[in-house]
């Protein structure tokens, strides 16, 4: 199986102040901190934008903007817990599926191209204790439903789930939660919309 028969979904919030990356405030206001996640989200996009893919979906809380790029399908969030609305982003699938969020803009195409030929999922693990991306070559929604969300223990569960397919792993990485995440992901990916706003943003308060 080819990477290009792999459908990608990002699961996001429309960037709208109050609603968004609320751990960044303080030190930053609710507007800057919206405008952090607009940039993640933009680079997150991006990247999609440049994978070979059967399909990519942005799985919508809100409303699209000028963020946007062209060929990515949109699609409501369903209602309930995260774990639920993962499971939804899945469940619009119709073959393999590979999941992320809009909280890793330093992501790449190259990682973001993966191959179920010889496995049945893919996991990839963040710093906080919880997962950036989660590939499923056969999306069952109910690995995801139950799975406790926004705990230290969240990709250990998730990743418990798996247990009896093929797993491969992709690298660790570190979410947008905090300022010194931020600081982090940012001098990760120097050349990226988030880098930029952020440097922006932190001159600003010099």
């Amino acid at each position: 199986m080819t990477a290009p028969e792999v459908t990608l979904l990002v699961i996001a919030k429309e960037p709208r102040p109050g609603r968004v990356k609320t751990r960044l405030t303080p030190p930053f206001t609710p507007e800057e901190a919206a405008a952090l996640a607009e940039a993640a989200l933009a680079d997150t996009l991006d990247a999609v934008a440049r994978t070979p893919a059967r399909r990519r979906v942005l799985v919508l809380d809100g409303s699209p903007g000028p963020w946007l790029p062209a060929g990515v399908e949109v699609v409501p969030q369903c209602a309930g817990g995260l774990d639920e609305r993962l499971a939804g982003a899945f469940a619009g699938c119709d073959g393999p599926a590979l999941l992320i969020g809009m909280d890793t803009p330093q992501v790449t195409p190259e990682l973001l191209t993966v191959d179920f030929a010889d496995c049945d999922a893919w996991f990839g693990p963040a710093a906080d204790g919880g997962f950036w991306a989660l590939g499923l070559a056969d999306p069952d929604p109910g690995l995801l439903r139950g799975v406790p969300m926004s705990t230290p223990h969240t990709g250990a569960v998730q990743r418990r789930r798996l247990d009896g397919l093929r797993v491969r792993e992709l690298p660790l990485l570190r979410d947008v939660d905090t300022a010194r995440d931020a600081a982090a992901v940012a001098g990760a990916a120097p050349g990226g919309r988030f880098a930029a706003r952020l440097a922006r943003l932190t001159a600003a308060r010099r």
